[in-house]
């Protein structure tokens, strides 16, 4: 079997820290507040 890609949409979103975990910011907030004053 061929090795899997990284999914690329992710690589963009997510950043791996020093210990290996990953941080990613939270989805879906930009259209969320555009009705909000």
């Amino acid at each position: 079997m061929p090795k899997n890609k990284t999914h690329s949409g992710t690589k963009k979103r997510v950043r791996v820290t020093g210990s290996g975990k990953l941080m990613r910011e939270r989805t879906g907030l930009r259209h969320l507040l555009e009705h909000k004053s």
